[in-house]
C-alpha cells in the first residue's frame, strides 16, 4: 500500500492507533469498568506512569476514553477513566483476538478455560 492510499484506508489507520504499545491493554482493562489511574496502571501491568499518561491523553484525544476528575478542588485530584461508546465498540476487537488466540496459540487448558490471569474473561 502506498503512503498516499494508506491515509484513506480505515483498516490501515485503525491498526496504526491500536498497534501502539499498551493501547489494547488499556482498552481491555477499561472494558471491565471505569478505573482510577493507579488501578488502571495495576490492571495494565508493566507500563510506566509517563507512558500510561501519554497513551491515556492520546486515547482521550481520539475520543476512545473519557477522563473525569474527582475532587477538583483538592491538590491531588483523582482521575477516573472510562471508555466512550466508541471505545466500548472495541469489545469486538478484543473478543476476536481472544478467540483467535484460543484457536491458534496452543494455550494451556487453564488459560483457555478461565480467561487471562488477573482479569475477567472477555468473551460474552
Amino acid at each position: 500500500m502506498t503512503p498516499e492510499n494508506a491515509a484513506f484506508c480505515p483498516v490501515y489507520r485503525a491498526i496504526g492507533v491500536l498497534q501502539e504499545k499498551w493501547v489494547l491493554h488499556i482498552v481491555r482493562a477499561l472494558l471491565g469498568g471505569e478505573k482510577g489511574f493507579n488501578e488502571l496502571a495495576r490492571a495494565v501491568g508493566g507500563c510506566n506512569s509517563a507512558t500510561l499518561t501519554q497513551r491515556l491523553e492520546h486515547l482521550e484525544h481520539l475520543h476512545l476514553i473519557h477522563k473525569r476528575t474527582e475532587d477538583a478542588q483538592v491538590k491531588l485530584a483523582r482521575s477516573v477513566y472510562s471508555l466512550t461508546p466508541a471505545g466500548q465498540e472495541l469489545q469486538g476487537v478484543i473478543d476476536a483476538i481472544d478467540l483467535w488466540a484460543r484457536r491458534h496459540l496452543n494455550l494451556p487448558e487453564t488459560a483457555a478455560e478461565g480467561g487471562c490471569a488477573g482479569s475477567e474473561p472477555v468473551l460474552r
